[in-house]
């Protein structure tokens, strides 16, 4: 069987927001053609993508004969690092059971009152600013940063270089060579840190790590621990505070719906991941009616399964006030996303504390000219410029910023 279309697809002009036409077009279950003319089964529909993910069947080895790799640099970037997410029990189980309770809902609870003041600080930094501003720049990437270095224990100083590496190794890159040359050196400084908080701990998890996991793991591979949460967990969060402040602003009456937690439903309606859930079959299985057999790949696609309207009534509708948590952007199953309760709490924090600071906020361009990362892991906006009604404002006594005066935004009604 072939197929002349080839994954990742296009977005349609007009419709950043939206999944590629050539994915919500498709059957539940068909056949894709990957980049080295390989055709692994392409799965999206919700109920089906969820039988993927939970099946314990399938793989997320990448070294197992079959896997799709997307491309060249992802195929030498997975083969030159091996971490969490390209593991299968037992080596899976093992290394999650070390990091899973430094991500319980009740330890990321904690970290509110730090983030919150994060989130001030940089809004008091951006509303001081040239008006316009870039929210990509002034907000939705240094917040993850921030949080994701003092969680970890990394020096926020060197947010230049290892955002830089980040890019090299989430961006398609033409040259494999250099994806892999940035996941080596960004290791090697993980390494160097790794062994200064062995002989002097902190409190932080590489220090926690260090410690305590001395005799099961070497540095190198809390070096590749740290690397995945350093990357992944600033890089994707930074996605979807711009992506979802985008969609927010050009949906005011949802924008200033006060009682409606947008996190959820931005996390289904704008699936991040371009690259989607990728995996192979270890046995032959039954997925919606079709046998796919051992040693064949699969894509499972969380941006189709979250606008499937079996899953979600009319899907392609932004609705904060939908009941969305069931969504599979975060994933399904055993690999469901170990950092979840980190990058909800942000969003949450995020989304609600720009819709009260500045609510007059919205777009300084058209829509239709924003520039998205299509070459990307993960989806996003490269500059977001935002606008917004400014007035000198006394911040409420109690309030991370007490006593200061800052260029606030008055209120609007709409």
């Amino acid at each position: 069987m072939t197929n002349s279309e080839t994954f990742p697809m296009a977005r349609a002009a007009g419709c950043p927001f939206a999944p590629a036409p050539g994915l919500t077009s498709r059957a539940p279950v068909s056949r894709v053609r990957l980049w080295d003319g390989s055709e692994p089964w392409l799965i999206t529909r919700y109920a089906e993508v969820r039988a993927v993910l939970a099946d314990p069947r399938v793989s997320v080895d990448v070294t197992q004969p079959g896997f799709p790799h997307t491309n060249a640099v992802s195929k030498a970037r997975d083969a030159q690092m091996k971490t969490l997410m390209q593991m299968d029990p037992p080596e899976h189980t093992a290394q999650r059971r070390v990091l899973a309770p430094e991500f319980t809902v009740r330890k990321m609870a904690a970290l509110r009152p730090r983030i919150q003041q994060l989130v001030d600080d940089l809004l008091d930094r951006m509303l001081a600013g040239p008006n316009p501003a870039d929210l990509v720049e002034a907000f939705a990437m240094p917040l993850p940063s921030l949080v994701i270095c003092e969680l970890l224990g990394v020096p926020y100083a060197d947010r230049d270089f290892f955002q830089g590496v980040a890019r090299t190794l989430v961006m398609d890159d033409p040259d494999p060579a250099r994806a892999v040359a940035a996941s080596e050196e960004l290791n090697s400084y993980l390494e160097d840190i790794v062994a200064a908080k062995a002989a002097e701990p902190g409190d932080d998890l590489l220090s926690k790590l260090a410690v305590e996991q001395r005799e099961a793991m070497t540095p190198h591979e809390i070096a590749v621990l740290g690397q995945l949460l350093l990357v992944a967990g600033h890089d994707t969060t930074a996605a979807m505070i711009a992506l979802g402040t985008a969609v927010l602003v050009t949906h005011r009456e949802q924008f200033h719906d006060a009682s409606a937690d947008p996190v959820e439903e931005l996390l289904r309606y704008l699936s991040i991941t371009h690259t989607e859930a990728r995996r192979v079959a270890l046995a032959d299985l039954e997925i919606g009616g079709q046998l796919i057999r051992a040693g064949e790949g699969i894509v499972a696609v969380k941006s189709t399964a979250n606008r499937d309207p079996l899953a979600f009534p009319d899907p392609d509708r932004v609705d904060l006030r939908r009941s969305a948590r069931h969504h599979v952007a975060f994933g399904y199953g055993r690999h469901l996303c170990l950092g979840a309760p980190l990058a909800r709490l942000e969003l949450e924090i995020a989304y609600a504390t720009l819709r009260r600071r500045v609510p007059t906020m919205e777009l300084a361009v058209p829509l239709d000219r924003l520039e998205f990362k299509e070459n990307a892991i993960f989806y996003s906006v490269r500059e977001l410029p935002v606008r917004w009604a400014s007035t000198l404002t006394t911040v409420p006594p109690g309030s991370s910023t007490k006593n200061r005066r800052t260029p606030q935004d008055s209120s609007v009604s709409g």
